[in-house]
């Protein structure tokens, strides 16, 4: 069933009105009539299972037929703190993390990081990022948009990360995969959670010891080195086994 995402202010009563680009993907693209039924979410969680009613030129129109929460959530918000990596790389990542149950992409730029961001085009490359985000979580059956903050210093994401419960950094240096299990499974004890990735590369040493004189646990994630694109999926899916309903 085909899923699409609305504000609350659009669910009226027991009908959702639905506008913008789905309109056409609905009308042009998937050829749906009215009769069919679909999914929608209002980006909190909630599921609608609803049947079209009207195809308008600027909306559609569906009556709610049941209402359920979404499975698909992890019990723990996360939040990815991704050092920019080169070439289109983060598009990969930032798709392939919604699908793992991530809630929230920082794009960091470290001392490691290569891009340079042009202050001109960082909005439009925000907008793209979330244009994935939301794909990716329509696509993976998400109850929430996913969203794709502004850049930010690593000093900035590290302020930012101060406001989650909980905050692990993996590093090649780190030891202990003993350590490192304990780690995990003590995540679905907290609310919310941020996860340290760094560029090309790697963190620099001062920035893995910023990270943990705020409280970051440092981690292992075995004894083979993981490319930037790779490290956050892996831990990312490691974490979605332990802790998911």
């Amino acid at each position: 069933m085909h899923r699409f995402f609305v504000d609350n202010c659009s669910v009226i009563k027991d009908n959702i009105i639905i506008d913008g680009s789905d309109v056409n993907h609905i009308k042009n693209v998937l050829r749906l009539r009215c009769g069919e039924h679909i999914l929608v979410s209002n980006g909190n969680g909630m599921d609608y299972e609803c049947s079209i009613v009207e195809i308008a030129t600027d909306t559609v129109t569906a009556k709610v037929l049941d209402v359920f929460k979404n499975a698909a959530e992890l019990p723990v918000n996360i939040t990815l703190f991704q050092g920019m990596p080169k070439q289109d790389k983060l598009e990969l990542i930032i798709q392939k993390s919604v699908e793992l149950g991530v809630r929230e992409i920082v794009p960091v730029i470290t001392k490691r990081s290569v891009v340079k961001i042009d202050e001109k085009k960082a909005g439009k490359k925000i907008e793209r990022y979330n244009a994935i985000a939301e794909s990716a979580g329509k696509q993976s059956g998400r109850g929430i948009i996913p969203e794709v903050k502004e850049f930010m210093t690593f000093k900035q994401a590290i302020e930012y990360a101060k406001t989650l419960e909980m905050n692990i950094i993996p590093y090649e240096e780190a030891e202990g995969m003993e350590y490192s299990r304990e780690v995990i499974k003590d995540i679905k004890n907290h609310k919310s959670l941020g996860i340290f990735i760094g560029p090309e590369g790697g963190f620099a040493k001062e920035e893995v010891e910023l990270a943990m004189s705020m409280g970051a646990k440092c981690i292992t994630l075995g004894n083979r080195i993981l490319r930037t694109e790779t490290a956050g999926l892996a831990v990312l899916s490691i974490i979605m086994f332990e802790i998911d309903n």
